[in-house]
């Protein structure tokens, strides 16, 4: 499986309501995504996280560039800071370790994309 663990923290308190608009749209677009196992979303440390599981890179790497996920990717850099850390792994992580994992090995956003 690839894990795919996202954190964003917004610039302001005034892009909240476009920020829910994007992120539920592309939640709903992991969720039905061909190859898509799970994806979940949890607030930590006042850091908005996503968490989808794969069934491979491959499928995760199509579904970053479409659809509502391509369209919040292009928005979110305006209105967010975060980071992104991607694994391979046969086991699903605790919200723990997917929180102090994007702490020590997320790579900026605006690196990752």
């Amino acid at each position: 499986m690839y894990i795919s663990i996202t954190g964003l923290e917004l610039k302001s308190p005034w892009h909240i309501f476009e920020f829910y608009w994007l992120a539920i749209s592309a939640m709903m677009h992991a969720r039905a995504a061909d190859g898509n196992i799970s994806a979940e979303a949890k607030m930590i440390n006042g850091v908005r996280h996503t968490l989808s599981v794969w069934e491979s890179k491959a499928h995760m790497r199509q579904f970053v560039h479409s659809g509502a996920h391509l369209k919040a990717m292009q928005s979110f850099t305006k209105i967010a800071t975060g980071k992104t850390f991607g694994y391979e792994s046969n086991e699903l992580p605790s919200w723990e370790r997917v929180h102090l994992m994007w702490q020590n090995h997320g790579m900026s956003y605006e690196q990752g994309h």
